[in-house]
């Protein structure tokens, strides 16, 4: 199972639709015209049902194999949105849409799903049901969550899943997975404290926030240095700091600050979570301060199967035969983790060489990974669900 020859003779037409979709970059749930593009396309590839506006703006592609026999289902999953950012590639192709940009590669994923949908639509070598899964929001709003609870597993009876995604340092063709725990948990804080301001030549009438403030992003890197094993990993990141006054003589009276916990363990999520609150509160009123904490879970876990993981790692292998299959983690986010949760599965990077990191403004997906990630998609298709 090398890289498919179809892929080879596809190639110009599927890196038209991924630069069609550069060009005309989408946010969050708001991809209608990618949407309404994907649903045309797997109409004409003659895909036995194409649906549109699951989990809001998501569309679901059904391919029936040749037979049938044991009831198989497998689901394939490409995210769809872009990123609010300015795009700085100067390609013929970039951008159309000042502010919004495929950063990301989404483009890259949601062409490369479609190319394996043609192909096993031409084919259906595979004796089973093919669910290609094209979900919105993947950037921040919970798009795989959102088809979840839309009943999308359910709907379709999906019993394993599987999805990709571009890495940027990784030789084009080449594959990277491991079992477990493949990428973190993605949770929000915001701290609001609450001193006595005034003036700033009269720091002794005051509680000044700023200093409270400063105190706390030092002592909340002790969660990470001092209160976790340090064979368990975790990300503890203050990222913004606002005062309420702009002034350079004034101490302000409250200060906010936001940030993002990352972990791999969710028994870790739920102690730094605790923690955090415990030091923001005391280092507070150790300074005569108020404190407090609004914690958000985002996207949970993303954990790969073992078992889901070996099939990924056997159809990379005979893609490529470039495969690492016990690649590090990742303290990056995913939401296909509530795909998994729901259902066994697996996660898989596709090398996207020397290139610019993913959510940078100078980012481009390589359209030579193309045929590998097409030739994954469908191998995993043909491989779980043998024609009989």
């Amino acid at each position: 199972m090398p890289v498919k020859n179809r892929f080879a003779e596809l190639l110009p037409e599927i890196t038209a639709w991924r630069r069609d979709f550069h060009e005309h970059p989408e946010l969050q749930f708001d991809v209608h015209r990618t949407a309404a593009r994907v649903a045309e396309l797997c109409r004409g590839f003659g895909c036995d049902e194409v649906v549109e506006g699951v989990g809001r703006t998501g569309v679901v592609a059904v391919i029936k194999g040749k037979t049938d026999s044991k009831g198989r289902v497998i689901g394939l999953r490409a995210d769809m949105d872009a990123l609010p950012i300015i795009e700085q590639t100067g390609l013929p192709y970039a951008s159309k849409t000042p502010g919004k940009m495929h950063a990301c590669g989404h483009d890259g994923h949601t062409a490369m799903l479609l190319g394996a949908a043609r192909y096993l639509a031409e084919t259906r070598n595979f004796d089973g049901t093919v669910v290609c899964i094209f979900q919105p929001a993947e950037e921040g709003g919970g798009g795989g969550r959102e088809m979840v609870a839309d009943g999308m597993m359910d709907r379709w009876n999906v019993q394993e899943v599987y999805g990709m995604h571009n890495m940027p340092g990784i030789p084009v063709g080449h594959f990277a997975i491991r079992p477990g725990s493949l990428m973190a948990a993605a949770d929000q804080f915001e701290i609001t404290v609450t001193g006595k301001g005034g003036h700033a030549a009269k720091p002794h009438e005051c509680i000044d926030s700023t200093v409270v403030a400063a105190h706390i992003v030092v002592a909340l890197q002790t969660i990470a240095s001092r209160n976790v094993d340090p064979m368990k990993q975790v990300v503890v990141s203050v990222c913004t700091v606002e005062t309420d006054s702009p002034a350079h003589n004034v101490i302000p009276q409250t200060v906010k600050m936001r940030g993002t916990v990352r972990t791999l363990d969710p028994k870790v999520q739920d102690f730094v979570e605790t923690r955090l609150g415990q030091i923001v509160e005391g280092t507070a009123l150790a300074l005569g301060a108020r404190a407090e904490v609004a914690y958000t879970r985002g996207y949970p876990v993303t954990v790969n199967a073992p078992e889901n993981t070996a099939y990924a790692v056997e159809v990379a292998r005979a893609v490529s035969g470039q495969v690492d299959p016990d690649t590090p983690p990742l303290m990056g986010a995913e939401d296909f983790s509530f795909m998994l949760n729901a259902r066994p599965g697996a996660y898989i990077f596709l090398g996207n060489g020397d290139t610019a990191s993913v959510h940078h403004p100078a980012y481009n997906f390589d359209d030579n990974a193309i045929p590998f990630g097409a030739s994954w998609y469908a191998g995993m298709a043909e491989a779980r669900m043998p024609a009989a």
